[in-house]
């Protein structure tokens, strides 16, 4: 790839084990349906802790288009539900979230709603959505582009009949929430159907549906691949987001990389975030986990090689990958061909940054395949990619000589990324 002219980051390399406590800001995913459906309800709410990023930041502006109002406060962020008056024009960024949670919300506004985003935005799929609301009553133009992504303009009447659905979404569960959401706002409700292969990152479909029930809206969810939303009203809501736990990964690979500790606070007991599956993934590879009083600690010894199915946590493949390349034994990453239409093809991308500094990871229909070599130092591109960017510093813990290209692209999801990173290993007190 062509590296962008972003100055290159020399990833730290642990001079020991690692010894820190690590609090994590609100998590994307939380925070952005929680925007979602302020803007959709019948009062205002308040989302305590949110996840202040660029992609939580695309979304509040994608919603004033709509007329809402997103407020600053000590406390959180204040949601006035949206007006939709009028239409306007909306960055996607290159987030997922606002990409397809935007359109069945824009169908609803009183004017053209035009969506665009980051170049690499523009070859993320989009059909799904497109052609769900077209079958619901929406009229959607995406000629401008190339047919089926961004660019795209909703036309919005300022409203949508709703109905029966049936899509693909194996592609991504966001097709699925997306629809959700909005769903309660139309007017005969919405059934969403799957028809295609599993779908990936069940858990966020399962997220979306609890969010909205805490808001008082029903869905029914008992018959498998289907999901039916009633219509009727969205209630305000004061709501705290979880931390978010699938970017612990990289902080809790740094005490296995390393044989050290690290203590992460606010662990939920129970939730529907993928990430809390890193408790099990990295008892696999060798670490010892464990949960008490809200905080997860994990310690790391000797890093073994995992034979798993991530298909429903394919946000962590970048991590695990840069673990498994570090371990005693080979790895077989599997269930993740999805991530080949993320923020870049991570499974393209993570084979030629880890064989680029000596390692042995192959491709496969479905997955990775990592045989663990020796290690030198070179480049390791992010492809403007934050959860790529991340395995780029796990490696250079071990690794001299690692420089991560854009390590600002962690502003996606965790703008204090770098400087967390050095408080971890401590660089700040030992200068």
């Amino acid at each position: 790839m062509t590296l962008s002219s972003t100055p290159l980051w020399p990833a730290p390399t642990a001079a020991g084990p690692v010894d820190a406590t690590v609090r994590l800001p609100g998590s994307k995913s939380v925070t952005n349906r929680a925007l979602i459906l302020a803007a959709l309800g019948t009062a205002p709410s308040l989302i305590r802790r949110p996840l202040d990023a660029r992609d939580t930041r695309l979304m509040a502006a994608a919603l004033r288009v709509l007329g809402a109002e997103v407020a600053e406060e000590a406390d959180g962020w204040r949601v006035t539900p949206a007006t939709f008056a009028s239409g306007g024009t909306v960055d996607c960024g290159l987030a997922g979230t606002v990409m397809r949670f935007v359109p069945p919300v824009a169908v609803l506004a009183d004017g053209d709603v035009h969506l665009d985003g980051d170049e690499h935005a523009r070859v993320r799929p989009m059909e799904v959505i497109i052609s769900a609301l077209k079958t619901l009553g929406a009229d959607i133009d995406d000629a401008d582009g190339q047919p089926g992504f961004l660019p795209l303009t909703v036309r919005g009447s300022g409203a949508l009949p709703g109905g029966k659905v049936t899509i693909d979404a194996s592609a991504s569960s966001q097709f699925v929430s997306g629809l959700l959401l909005a769903g309660a706002r139309y007017e005969r409700g919405l059934t969403v159907l799957h028809d295609g292969k599993p779908i990936p990152s069940t858990p966020h479909i399962q997220m979306t549906v609890g969010m909205l029930r805490e808001r008082g809206v029903e869905v029914d969810d008992t018959e498998p691949d289907t999901w039916r939303v009633l219509p009727g009203p969205i209630a305000g809501l004061d709501t705290v987001a979880e931390p978010d736990l699938s970017n612990a990964a990289p902080f809790l690979a740094a005490a296995m990389v390393t044989g050290g500790v690290v203590r992460v606070s606010g662990w939920p007991s129970a939730t529907a975030q993928p990430g809390d599956q890193l408790r099990d993934l990295l008892n696999r590879m060798g670490a010892r986990c464990e949960l008490a009083d809200g905080v997860l600690t994990v310690t790391g010894s000797a890093i073994h090689g995992i034979d798993a199915d991530l298909h429903d946590v394919g946000e962590l493949t970048p991590v695990i990958a840069a673990i498994a390349a570090l371990a005693d034994s080979p790895s077989h990453l599997r269930g993740i061909a999805h991530l080949r239409g993320h923020e870049t093809d991570r499974l393209a991308g993570l084979a030629a940054e880890i064989n680029g500094l000596g390692g042995d990871v192959t491709e496969t229909d479905d997955g990775l395949t990592i045989h663990p070599r020796p290690l030198h130092g070179g480049v390791f591109a992010s492809y403007d990619d934050h959860r790529m960017a991340q395995a780029g510093a796990v490696l250079g813990l071990a690794v001299p000589g690692v420089q991560v290209e854009n390590i600002a692209t962690t502003a996606k999801t965790l703008p204090e990324f770098p400087s967390m990173w050095a408080e971890l290993l401590e660089l700040e007190r030992a200068a």
